[in-house]
């Protein structure tokens, strides 16, 4: 008998099963924040091979795991404490399920016997993230624990992927057992479809073929299942154009022909137009959220929908579908390329590249200040688009959407679905440590970098060269972008300078000691390197400049405070009625 089956035959600790489930998983990396109710757990973490990164916030720590999980394929692993520990990681847990992305969190909580006491740090963890995770257990028994583990790892990762939390009181990591191994895996009502029906497929070609004006909207289903390539196969087969959501981007190739670029509220004019003028619609992978349909009873008015998801929930959810077919995006796209035909569809693709060459995106170059589009296209030109870009949430979000043209999956890390600021950093650090060959950078606003400022303790610490460009207008600019739209330029609560108590000192550029903080002082007060640059001739340079550094650089790009992003099409609105469109 070896060493490792003694081991084996001997009672572990619940700290201990989770040591060796997480071993056995070869998981090498997680993210966290100490506390009591965790603190037997981290004693052994102490002596393994396991990377772990300690983060200075929990928030901080699971939106790593999760840009870990996005940039690898891999699930991310978390652990916090009970109470404000466990709460902190809330937000990234409902980012993490918005976006089906695969994570284990790991909670402590006060001994079983003081659950519902009132404990000190005690929370109904469980019954808090019900509502955002595919799945969380309150492990009661230790002899059910490493099958616990075992199921929370499999639910995380199969059929739509999401976020599992395991809550383990403390008693339950300090007790022992003799039952350490998990068994075979069946979990009632659980059972992914990953094969399409082959009479709907058939159908769906059938339907492809008939079509005039077909148009592929594909979503982020296609990166998860690893179908990019067959999608770029399919698309050329039948001569379609490809448009994606925002977690599509990159699933389809952004400097191919048949590409459309990204739909809906700031998609292209062109998506757009080719979306209403469609007679089918074969959507992969996506759920036809709000910001991409617009006006649901107006949305794609001609079109027959052809609806893939291996979730049955999203299909016919938000829109009337012709033909559902619920299985995995790789294996449906196989079927289908099977059956379905050769297409040319010249008429149409002639009407789409007209409106592409009359409608294409556009920006000003302005004197003296950066221009935000021309920062993102220098990135992309310079790492020849051999990178991963980490976004925060607003502008900075859609003007890497619209000008970083992603040819490869598991290049863009956004939050799509929840639309978190903070996001941005703390996933970049995360995908810096699960790809550290390709250069990482974080495309942030001013007031969105400041929500998770703190991780860059972490990434100076741990030397995690992440690139940090902040298009700095001194305004929460997305807001600030509707309150001219719509509000009557009431710029409320969204201006972050020093002149903030005066509204006026927010109508144009001040001199940069008004903007706050002042973040080339902020980089170097944690020990990185600050870089500030106010106009277009000095990007590139800054850009290259960074690159050359070994640890994380912050490069504090002064824009336009007025600075809008466009197209846009109004919240409700039909996706015909473009601010900056033709409509």
């Amino acid at each position: 008998m070896n060493k490792e089956k003694m081991i084996d035959k001997k009672k572990l600790s619940g700290a201990e099963i989770l040591i060796k489930a997480l071993k056995g998983k070869d998981i090498k990396v997680i993210f966290g924040y100490p506390g009591g109710a965790v603190i037997d757990i981290f004693n052994l973490l102490y002596d393994t091979d396991i990377d772990f990164y300690l983060t200075r916030h929990e928030q901080g720590a699971v939106h790593a795991a999760d840009g870990y999980a996005r940039a690898s394929g891999k699930p991310g692993v978390c652990i916090a404490t009970s109470g404000p520990g466990a709460t902190n990681l809330v937000t990234g847990i409902a980012t993490a399920y918005m976006d089906s992305i695969p994570i284990v969190a790991i909670t402590g909580q006060v001994p079983t016997s003081l659950i519902g006491n009132d404990a000190f740090q005690e929370v109904d963890t469980t019954g808090i993230t019900r509502a955002i995770t595919k799945h969380n257990y309150l492990v009661k028994d230790i002899d059910e624990f490493a099958q616990i583990i075992e199921e929370a790892f499999y639910i995380a990762t199969t059929g739509r992927p999401g976020p599992v939390l395991i809550d383990i009181p403390k008693d339950i990591q300090q007790g022992k057992t003799s039952k350490i191994e998990s068994g075979p895996i069946n979990i009632p009502g659980y059972k992914p479809t990953l094969v399409g029906n082959m009479k709907q497929i058939k159908k769906a070609a059938e339907f492809i073929e008939k079509a005039k004006k077909p148009v592929i909207y594909a979503g982020g289903g296609i990166i998860t299942s690893g179908a990019s390539e067959l999608l770029i196969k399919f698309a050329e087969k039948i001569n379609t154009p490809v448009t994606t959501t925002l977690l599509g981007l990159g699933g389809f190739p952004g400097t191919h022909e048949l590409f459309l670029g990204m739909l809906g509220m700031h998609g292209t004019q062109y998506a757009n137009y080719a979306i209403m003028e469609s007679d089918l619609i074969i959507a992969i992978g996506a759920r036809f959220d709000d910001r991409v349909t617009g006006k649901i009873s107006e949305f794609a008015p001609h079109a027959k929908i052809i609806h893939i998801d291996i979730d049955p929930a999203s299909v016919g959810k938000n829109v009337r579908v012709d033909i559902p077919i619920v299985g995995d995006a790789k294996l449906v796209l196989k079927d289908l390329l099977k059956v379905v035909k050769p297409k040319k569809n010249e008429d149409w693709l002639k009407v789409v590249n007209a409106w592409k060459e009359k409608y294409p995106l556009r920006y000003e170059k302005k004197p003296n200040v950066v221009s935000p589009q021309y920062v993102v296209e220098c990135i992309r030109d310079i790492t020849k688009g051999n990178a991963i870009i980490a976004t925060e949430v607003g502008q900075n979000q859609m003007w890497v959407a619209q000008y970083y043209k992603f040819d490869k999956p598991r290049t863009l890390l956004t939050s799509g679905g929840l639309g978190t600021m903070g996001y941005g950093f703390p996933a970049a650090i995360g995908a810096k440590i699960a790809r550290p060959e390709l250069p990482v950078f974080d495309i942030a606003g001013d007031g969105s970098i400041q929500m998770n400022i703190q991780e860059l303790a972490t990434a100076v610490t741990k030397n995690i060269g992440v690139k940090i460009v902040i298009l700095n207008n001194g305004y929460l600019g997305m807001v600030r972008q509707w309150q001219e739209l719509f509000y009557n330029k009431r710029y409320a609560a969204t201006c972050l300078k020093t002149g903030a108590l005066n509204p006026n000192k927010c109508k144009k550029v001040e001199m940069p000691l008004e903007y706050s903080p002042d973040f080339v002082k902020l980089a170097e007060a944690y020990g990185a390197t600050g870089i500030r640059i106010y106009k277009n001739e000095e990007v590139k340079g800054a850009i290259k400049k960074a690159l050359e550094i070994e640890g994380p650089v912050i490069i504090d790009c002064i824009i336009d405070s007025e600075e809008n992003v466009f197209p846009m099409v109004p919240a409700g609105a039909s996706l015909r009625q473009m601010i900056g469109g033709m409509a």
